[in-house]
């Protein structure tokens, strides 16, 4: 008899699934990749992919997590005992508990900003000086290892709490306060004057930027920014009821993904044309977050500091809240495996988890520091944990996936998880087994290859 804990509510459950996707993935990249690919052109390439690559693979994994009702690594031993497809699985936690590793350190900024923002650090700060202290923060020994901690003791908190208590419980609260930022820094933004040139730049696509380069990049973003192949849409997943839609749910996650990260842009570009800049001269990653945008906020709201105060903290607080639902999501997928595969209680399992990801995080962290002469492969312990995750692993962990669902489960496991064994209406099976045993392996393989340079040459 299955005793594990489920998602109290349908809203819960989307509200959950929603957080573990929506991260810096939607301000980290999604912006930069819409700036330098023709704007709205980017964004219809990436609402495509999303409904190509991103749902069917999302469907796949929640098919997985629910018919098993198990963590990421046994569910394909149960799906499939006796092979090597249990890999899969083992991956997926792998792949999460990598990835939290270096999450924190990034969680970690984000607290460091939302403070530094809300005591007016920026006011009088020179362009030409905000990446000497976004350089001397991060190179610190102490502070950067400190807000990590913090960061990662709050996603443990809200892990050992369990699912109903802990992480439904956080989101239905978390959640709503992240689209009330959204909508209320969105609103700020497109209200500065010279916002119209930001809002047309997103609205009005340039496909003469679009190569095949843009289009795998397009692809490698909807994959990316859906947290698919890390094992928390699998894990999530484990904790829904048989009643829940698990093609409606996909559905919702992904239009709240795309959302959030389309009003990101509506937040950043408003602002960055108002000051006379343009996309081409902002910066990607940390440093479109760290030094870029503190910037472009002071000079936004035309020495009015008490607007840019409100806007930058707002604006933090809402990147930290994405990163720690994230990152939220990462700590479960590790938590439920040693918790049932080593029967150990939830809070011991969490426990262990944030030691060990604070252990490793911190390694990461010093790289920018005292070990940044430390290298792996050519590589810093923060670039190196960033490089093999999100280039090899994530892709690598997503073309199994897809070959496994559309492969070798029988068509009538796929039939009876999406259809809830015939109680649901859901025409579009055949449609979506199709994409899993031929369009997405393939698409998959190709932003592999692309995210390896094989396809360089070419543009």
């Amino acid at each position: 008899m299955n005793t594990r804990e489920n998602f109290g509510s349908k809203l819960g459950a989307i509200l959950a699934a929603a957080g573990s996707a929506v991260g810096l993935g939607n301000v980290w990249r999604f912006p930069i990749e819409t700036g330098q690919h023709g704007g709205a052109a980017f964004i219809i390439i990436y609402i495509a992919c999303i409904m190509v690559l991103g749902i069917p693979i999302m469907m796949s994994e929640f098919l997985i997590g629910r018919r098993t009702h198990s963590n990421t690594a046994r569910a394909y031993e149960m799906l499939a005992p006796g092979t090597g497809w249990k890999w899969v699985g083992r991956l997926g936690v792998f792949t999460g508990t990598f990835i939290l590793c270096y999450y924190c350190v990034i969680g970690g900024w984000t607290l460091h900003y939302t403070l530094l923002a809300a005591t007016n650090a920026f006011d009088g700060v020179p362009a030409t000086e905000f990446a000497d202290i976004f350089s001397a923060f991060v190179s610190n020994e102490w502070m950067p290892t400190v807000w990590l901690i913090i960061f990662m003791l709050m996603s443990h908190v809200v892990v050992s709490r369990g699912i109903q208590h802990g992480i439904e419980r956080f989101s239905k609260v978390i959640m709503p306060t992240l689209f009330i930022l959204v909508v209320l820094l969105v609103v700020c933004s497109v209200c500065l004057p010279g916002a119209s040139k930001g809002i047309e730049f997103l609205l009005k696509p340039d496909f003469s930027k679009v190569t095949g380069g843009v289009v795998l990049g397009a692809m490698g973003q909807a994959f990316f920014s859906l947290s698919l192949g890390m094992g928390c849409l699998c894990t999530y997943a484990s904790y829904f009821n048989t009643h829940t839609d698990l093609g409606r749910t996909a559905l919702n996650v992904c239009v709240i993904d795309t959302i959030v990260a389309i009003m990101a842009g509506f937040i950043i570009f408003p602002s960055v044309f108002n000051i006379g800049m343009d996309a081409d001269h902002l910066q990607a990653g940390a440093n479109l977050l760290f030094i870029s945008l503190p910037n472009v906020f002071q000079k936004a709201f035309g020495g009015v500091q008490i607007l840019a105060i409100l806007f930058s903290v707002a604006f933090y607080f809402l990147i930290f809240i994405a990163a720690l639902t994230s990152a939220i999501s990462l700590h479960e997928v590790t938590t439920a495996f040693i918790s049932e595969e080593l029967k150990l209680k939830r809070r011991w399992s969490a426990l262990i988890v944030t030691a060990v990801c604070s252990v490793v995080g911190v390694l990461c962290s010093l790289s920018f520091g005292p070990l940044s002469g430390v290298k792996l492969f050519g590589l810093t312990i923060f670039d190196f944990f960033d490089y093999i995750s999100g280039n090899i692993f994530l892709p690598v962990a997503g073309l199994l996936i897809s070959v496994f669902a559309g492969w070798y489960l029988d068509r009538q496991v796929l039939h009876d998880e999406f259809t809830n064994h015939g109680t649901l209406n859901a025409p579009y099976v055949r449609v979506i087994i199709f994409i899993l045993k031929y369009i997405a392996p393939l698409g998959i393989g190709m932003v592999l290859l692309n995210q390896l340079g094989a396809f360089s040459w070419l543009w």
